[in-house]
């Protein structure tokens, strides 16, 4: 079961078709998952050409797609002039080859889509260690076999980062690299401790912006802030984590951080090589999970974000949950916050980053939260003391 569709060409980009696989129970969710992965695309600078759709209870073991799937977007390709297909699905290196040779071009799966966009962000030593890392840990079980595809790929989607000539060195080499990448991020994550103690001494709380990626977050960072961050309607426009101070209405001092949207299926390695960027998220008092509530799935995209929370295993920080973007939305299609939960004591707001007042309220709920907090460790008991 499936189905073609044609987008116009854009002749600036590379052009690409995006294959489609979903089971029964994602089905319902296809079109709104079918233009985040067009937006993916985009975002790496592709542009899809046609989209072809297929419904499977089970991926086929050698081909992800069924045979006459494969066959029926081998004809189009050339029909529509693609130089690459998209697959929306992480490929195991039998199938990624399979494809490949099936088609006669690049295949770049949906992990390695997301790995070329971290490539384009990474500004930092921190955040292009990271993605050279994963990027190499993706690609040494699919080594064999792919010189000739990205020698005719030539460097572009797919290919960023580490390079043709990295990729094609034997798996002994990247391993002695992902070796030395692994030392590098673990100088990082020494130094990210001893700014932290210094920061603890200092007593001034950490506020992590969190959320599904595009949902608002380095907006409302800078509308907060005033800082100067990068702020676009695309997805991983944030890769690098940025702190600011923050002063409250009651004059207390807060660092507010802004961090990497989260996405659905990510692997766990790839969470794994970010998890020195991650661990300001594991270390917040409080966290900030921003949802953009103008898209038609943005409580399936909440419920994705706390998945993550709960695999970084910071399902139990404190959190404000921030309905954001409402003004995009009439009044009448607002979310009712108290709905939500079944925990009334969860703090939600509904606001729109852009509105002055909306942020004075979030200031002051920042406020509140923290006098709740000082208030709580007053009343705390002291420690035991230890034994003689």
């Amino acid at each position: 079961m499936g189905k073609a569709s044609r987008n116009s060409p854009s002749p600036a980009r590379t052009r690409a078709l995006l294959a489609a696989l979903f089971s029964p129970a994602e089905w319902g969710e296809r079109e709104s998952r079918l233009a985040e992965d067009r937006r993916l695309a985009e975002t790496a600078g592709a542009e899809v050409v046609a989209t072809v759709v297929a419904r499977r209870e089970r991926p086929e073991a050698a081909t992800l797609f069924g045979r006459g799937k494969v066959e029926e977007i081998h004809s189009l390709l050339q029909e529509v002039g693609a130089e690459l297909v998209l697959v929306n699905r992480s490929l195991t290196p039998t199938q990624l080859r399979n494809l490949e040779r099936a088609w006669g071009l690049p295949v770049v799966d949906r992990v390695q889509l997301i790995l070329d966009i971290f490539a384009q962000r990474a500004r930092t030593r921190e955040s292009q260690i990271q993605v050279e890392l994963a990027q190499l840990q993706y690609l040494l079980p699919r080594l064999a076999g792919r010189g000739e595809a990205l020698s005719r790929l030539g460097g572009g989607i797919g290919t960023r980062g580490p390079g043709e000539t990295k990729l094609e060195v034997d798996q002994r080499r990247i391993r002695r690299r992902i070796h030395l990448l692994r030392k590098r991020l673990a100088e990082v994550e020494r130094s990210r401790a001893t700014q932290k103690r210094a920061r603890l001494r200092r007593g001034i709380p950490q506020v992590v912006l969190v959320g599904y990626t595009n949902a608002g977050k380095s907006t409302l960072f800078r509308a907060l802030t005033g800082a100067e961050v990068l702020v676009e309607d695309r997805l991983f426009a944030t890769l690098d984590t940025t702190a600011r101070r923050l002063r409250l209405p009651s004059g207390r001092t807060v660092v507010l951080l802004d961090t990497v949207g989260f996405v659905r299926d990510l692997p766990t390695f790839l969470v794994a090589a970010f998890r020195s960027t991650l661990d300001v998220v594991r270390e917040a008092d409080l966290l900030l999970h921003v949802v953009d509530v103008s898209e038609d799935d943005w409580e399936e995209k909440m419920r994705v974000a706390e998945e993550h929370l709960r695999a970084l295993h910071a399902e139990d920080i404190p959190r404000i949950l921030l309905l954001n973007k409402k003004d995009r939305l009439p009044p009448e299609k607002w979310p009712t916050p108290a709905g939500l939960f079944s925990d009334s004591s969860r703090a939600v707001l509904l606001l729109s980053a852009t509105d002055p007042q909306d942020l004075s309220r979030l200031r002051a709920e920042l406020d509140s939260f923290f006098a709740r907090a000082d208030a709580l460790s007053l009343e705390a008991p002291p420690p035991p003391t230890p034994p003689a």
